[in-house]
């Protein structure tokens, strides 16, 4: 059999080569919308979302997700709400400068929503804002850096790590600085009639030496805290001044002549409903003739409810203060964690109101924190609350025991008018059990004296 040879020109070749491959291969496809008869999610566009890991994976970003949360291995969860990122709180740091040297120490870095913290890195420069130098000191809040030059004024910042290996830095702290001192002079020594050593600058005379006062050091202090609120200063648990606010919620305190040593320093604040803030607590070794600079102090949000028992389905308010513009995260607890998010207003008030339609029934807390570029508080003090079968109104401690008709927690005319409406008929079981107060079977004079007893209008 005799074949004829053909020539295919190299561009027809190409094109074919291609549809081949098209055909054969798998593409990624993009989701366009997504809907059922309760919900629809137009054009999503989503991100790779980070990497999540445990002792045996490792995941490295996601195609799209539309539900939010942590998931590890020994326990999968998933949060409800908008969407969030892990994060860390920014610590406070302290720096305390000596000879030479200078002390650091730091709050720790609270986790949330996935991260773990393993450990911190200091960053030190001799220019405000960097470039630092980074130097891993493993899991620990304090650190002296040595062999500085005294009369420079050094820079630093605390990062915190992850977990991972290797580790990664996951915040960064505000910036404090300090200058170290020169060694202290040596005294002038001169030798005694017997050959000893004696101190210089002593007085003569029936002895008596003659050695200066001890120096005392000083504390400054500079964060964040609730527009023109009084910020309150302790040393071990005792008050040692106040400051206010300004309209930008910063404030800044210099405390003066400490002795020197080791001391407890605490800071809180009260918001415009007289709400306080949680404490937050610093170590501070005190350096005689030096400051110690406290700054990036992020007084956390107050939080509260406006109910105390929730119907399940009914909305429950949280408020609170912040720093004007803060970004708030509010986490309530349940079997799976819930998320809201509102901002603080410029007087530093925010609002939330969250529906309860998918909280179990049950005891409950929240709690919240607040955000602002790369400053991140600790959270707040928690609140607590009920869901149940009423809604309470804060401020009543327990519902009236008779004459709560409808479950409001009241005792007024719209029970009053429902009493009456049964005046005189036949009670259905349903209409005993709720209006014939004491249990003759009947709507009389009785019924209406006992609610007038438990009215609360």
């Amino acid at each position: 059999m005799k074949y004829s040879s053909f020539h295919i020109p190299n561009s027809t070749f190409f094109v074919t080569f291609s549809l081949i491959l098209v055909f054969f291969s798998a593409l990624p496809a993009a989701g366009q919308e997504f809907t059922s008869t309760n919900f629809q999610v137009l054009d999503p566009v989503i991100q790779p979302g980070g990497y999540s890991t445990s002792s045996s994976f490792r995941l490295n970003g996601v195609i799209g997700q539309i539900a939010i949360g942590t998931s590890t291995v020994t326990n999968f969860q998933v949060s409800g709400g908008f969407l969030f990122y892990p994060q860390v709180s920014t610590p406070v740091v302290t720096a305390t400068a000596g000879e030479e040297q200078v002390a650091l120490s730091w709050t720790a870095s609270e986790g949330f929503l996935g991260w773990t913290v393993s450990g911190y890195s200091y960053g030190q420069a001799t220019v405000s804002g960097g470039p630092y130098t980074y130097t891993s000191v493993g899991n620990v809040t304090s650190k002296t850096v040595t062999g500085l030059t005294a009369g420079t004024t050094y820079y630093f910042v605390i990062l915190p790590e992850d977990s991972l290996v290797p580790s990664n830095r996951i915040a960064t702290s505000s910036q404090v600085s300090a200058v170290p001192t020169a060694p202290a002079a040596a005294p002038t020594q001169t030798p005694s009639d017997g050959g000893g050593i004696v101190g210089g600058g002593g007085g003569g005379g029936g002895g008596g030496g003659g050695g200066s006062a001890a120096l005392t050091g000083f504390v400054f202090f500079q964060g964040r805290s609730y527009p023109g609120r009084e910020v309150t200063f302790l040393k071990d648990a005792q008050v040692i001044g106040t400051v206010s606010a300004t309209a930008d919620a910063r404030f800044s305190k210099t405390v003066a002549d400490i002795s020197p040593g080791s001391y407890t320093f605490t800071v809180y604040s009260e918001d415009a409903k007289g709400n306080r803030s949680a404490n937050l607590t610093f170590p501070v070794a005190v350096v005689g003739g030096s400051t110690s600079n406290i700054t990036g102090i992020f007084i956390a949000p107050t939080l509260d409810a406006d109910k105390t028992e929730v119907k399940q389905g009914d909305s429950v308010k949280f408020f609170g203060f912040s720093s004007p513009g803060a970004a708030i995260t509010i986490q309530v607890s349940s079997e799976e964690v819930m998320l809201a998010s509102t901002t603080a207003d410029k007087d530093g008030a925010y609002l939330y109101n969250l529906n309860t339609a998918q909280l179990d029934f049950g005891d409950h807390f929240a709690k919240s924190k607040s955000a602002i570029l790369t400053e991140i508080s600790t959270f707040g003090r928690a609140v607590s609350f009920k869901i149940g079968q009423l809604t309470i109104p804060k401020g009543f401690t327990k519902c009236p025991e008779k004459g709560n008709i409808n479950d409001d927690c009241r005792v007024n005319l719209v029970d009053f008018s429902v009493l009456s409406f049964w005046w005189g008929r036949v009670l259905t079981p349903e209409a005993k059990a709720k209006v014939d107060l004491n249990g003759d079977g009947r709507v009389n004079i009785v019924d209406f004296s006992i609610m007038a007893y438990y009215w609360t209008g």
